[in-house]
């Protein structure tokens, strides 16, 4: 059931997505598969031998397919944990752009209230330099 040389099957295939193989992987692949077998003792050990290969070739396929797959885990978590530090930092700009304008606005009510104080107390000076000038006439007018 071996494939001979001349049977060889040649694939021209892209990297497959499934596994992420790149062409040369493919051919590796398919050159074990292509070996041809000893047709002058099929039964002899060097079936069991190229089964040794093969399946120290298959522990390493899925080795690289299990690390493969570490990898697109771990790239993706990676990708989600930098949405979330984007989502993240998109609201914390939102909620500092709020801070800062409530800020100016506090500050823009500070700066008329402060106005507003400072118009009063000269409006209570005033008041107590009138109620001074009313005492004295008062004290003037009573003295005589």
């Amino acid at each position: 059931m071996f494939l001979h040389e001349a049977e060889a099957v040649q694939f021209a295939c892209p990297p497959l997505l499934e596994t992420m193989l790149n062409q040369s992987e493919v051919q590796d692949l398919f050159s074990l598969i292509n070996q041809p077998g000893d047709p002058a003792s099929p039964g002899s050990g060097s079936q069991g031998s190229n089964r040794a290969v093969y399946t120290s070739e298959e522990r390493k396929f899925r080795r690289m397919q299990s690390n493969r797959e570490s990898a697109r885990r771990s790239r993706y978590r990676k990708k989600k944990h930098l949405e979330n530090l984007t989502s993240q930092l998109n609201r914390l700009r939102i909620e500092n752009r709020e801070l800062k304008n409530r800020l100016a606005l506090t500050m823009h009510h500070h700066l008329l209230l402060s106005l507003h104080n400072d118009h009063l107390k000269s409006e209570a000076v005033a008041l107590m330099t009138t109620l001074s000038d009313l005492y004295g006439n008062l004290g003037t007018m009573l003295s005589q």
